[in-house]
């Protein structure tokens, strides 16, 4: 334990430089959203996000087989998914396109019961197939690592230009065949759908309304795999212009996604780190490649980018990092506020104002990770991070992000200390105390907006539904610290006190009449939420 109390003072030495660099500013307003960030530094939110449900914030990331047993839907593991209100499917191409040209699909079912229950879809289409390497890096691809040789590498031919959309001719003919199944229009010629069962049998379905997203790679700037699985901004904006229309219908029938449904919305891929440069690159390239008749079309209708919340110095790689110096932040003492302002004003002032995701976002719980949340006081690292997921929903509700997805349903190994793989929500088929605090918030909170912030420290926010407001109040700290704070109700007699509790789907409640001095409060750094009783 003495380990960790040095660690609380390096905490608090961060908590002040994060503090000073990063302080929140907010106003009670109404109206539509609007943040900027100030010249030094400071955030500041002047309007409410009265579009965006909390419930938006709820979504997860994980893969088809976290829903079935063999081939089978499984009902038992649906029930855990549930709990969010979005799901992004990491789906390798040659799990459809198993041979070039015919296209098998085994996720009718999945698509269809999460639309039923208002869980949003987002397939994040990635890597490419074995028989694309075959066929295009033959002389590279080492057959006895079949899984992983090449997996990475950019969708193109070798030698191909990786900045003409006619490259990436293959990917976009898989999005225009995703979309002509999953989507909502039904008017399309049969004769280009070559859906085919396990047999080989035509299996031809068209406008099945099952799926609004898709997207289209993923962290394609990533600089860990090699030249060959990374692309600039301008050869990403390059396959996703095939992707998105088949690069303004240039290529032919059957390629791109618009070309099947044009409702389906196109997410860029999600970047590995909040590039603002990047995605401005890509605009960039939209406004010199996709103009026509005087003006230019975006090849993506949302913008998307991942981030972390945690702070890297000194030796973080291999077996013995620093971890004094390399873990998890709680998020409002981090960057990731900030960063998520600065793309909603691109994305206002050079994209139209198009929605702004984040899918993936979270913390791992084991204790020698480098993302890890941080024991605090008698909390584990799997009681801090049920606090900061929760607190992470807050702040991107708070600021205006329009999709939260977190990094992921199931741990790949929670007694792994590598970064990413003990960030899950759910273990051993139950929900860890992070998917508890997320389900029971949504089941509070979940169809109300952000409407304004009326302290900073504690943070108190509002939360509307037409007449009803919920506030909700939090220590935005990482070393126990607690407060009191006086919340001030004009003309409110009851509210009913709504505490997050592990191992539960509803909040620990209880209802307390108030007098004119108002509603006297200890506010911790577990979100506490305050419902006002008419």
């Amino acid at each position: 334990m003495g380990q960790y109390m040095k660690l609380n003072k390096i905490m608090f030495v961060e908590l002040f430089i994060y503090l000073l660099v990063i302080c929140v500013n907010f106003s009670n307003c109404t109206g539509n959203p609007t943040s900027k960030s100030t010249d030094d530094g400071n955030i500041e939110v002047l309007s409410s996000t009265d579009s965006i449900p909390f419930r938006n914030m709820i979504g997860i990331n994980g893969f088809d087989w976290e829903y079935t047993n063999g081939t089978a839907f499984n009902q038992q593991k649906f029930e855990l998914i549930k709990t969010f209100t979005g799901f992004r499917q990491y789906l390798d191409w040659d799990r459809i396109e198993v041979r070039e040209g015919f296209y098998r699909f085994s996720y009718d079912d999945i698509y269809r019961k999460n639309k039923q229950q208002g869980i949003v879809t987002l397939t994040c289409l990635q890597t490419i197939p074995r028989w694309f390497r075959e066929k295009y890096y033959s002389d590279e691809y080492d057959r006895k690592k079949a899984y992983g040789s090449l997996r990475d590498y950019i969708m193109v031919p070798k030698g191909a230009d990786k900045r003409d959309p006619a490259s990436y001719v293959d990917f976009a003919k898989l999005g225009f065949q995703v979309a002509a199944r999953y989507g909502k229009n039904a008017n399309i010629n049969p004769t280009l759908v070559k859906a085919v069962t396990w047999g080989d049998v035509p299996d031809v379905k068209i406008g099945l309304g099952t799926l609004e997203y898709i997207e289209c790679g993923n962290e394609p700037n990533k600089d860990w795999s090699g030249p060959n699985a990374q692309q600039t901004p301008e050869e990403y904006a390059a396959q996703l212009s095939a992707f998105y229309d088949g690069h303004m219908g240039t290529l032919g029938e059957g390629v791109g996604v618009k070309s099947a449904d044009p409702s389906m919305k196109v997410v860029m891929a999600g970047i590995a780190s909040p590039d603002l440069k990047w995605v401005d690159r890509m605009i960039t390239w939209c406004k010199e490649n996709r103009a026509k008749d005087g003006s230019y079309t975006l090849c993506f209708d949302v913008i998307n980018y991942h981030q972390y919340s945690s702070v890297r110095a000194g030796q973080y790689w291999g077996n013995n990092p620093d971890l004094s110096k390399n873990h998890g932040v709680a998020p409002e003492l981090s960057s990731v506020g900030k960063a998520a302002i600065d793309f909603i004003n691109l994305s206002r002032e050079k994209a139209d104002g198009i929605e702004v995701w984040v899918t993936e976002c979270g913390f791992d719980v084991n204790e020698r990770s480098i993302k890890r949340a941080l024991p605090i006081g008698n909390k584990t690292t799997i009681d801090t991070q049920a606090d900061w997921i929760l607190r992470t929903a807050l702040l991107y509700s708070r600021v205006g992000i329009n999709r939260v997805f977190f990094y992921m349903l199931n741990d790949v190994s929670k007694n792994s200390q590598v970064q990413y793989n003990s960030s899950g929500l759910i273990e051993a088929g139950r929900r860890r105390p992070s998917a508890d605090f997320l389900l029971q918030a949504r089941n509070l909170i979940g169809d109300y907006f952000y409407s304004g912030t009326i302290n900073n420290d504690p943070i108190v926010d509002v939360y509307s539904l037409e007449d009803e407001k919920i506030y909700v109040l939090t220590v935005p700290d990482q070393i126990g610290r607690e407060e009191d704070y006086t919340l001030k109700l004009p003309g409110i007699s009851e509210v009913r006190i709504h505490h997050p509790q592990q191992g539960s789907n509803e909040m620990m409640t209880e209802s307390r009449a108030i007098g004119d001095d108002g509603l006297q409060l200890k506010v911790t750094e577990t979100p506490v939420f305050v419902e006002v009783v008419r």
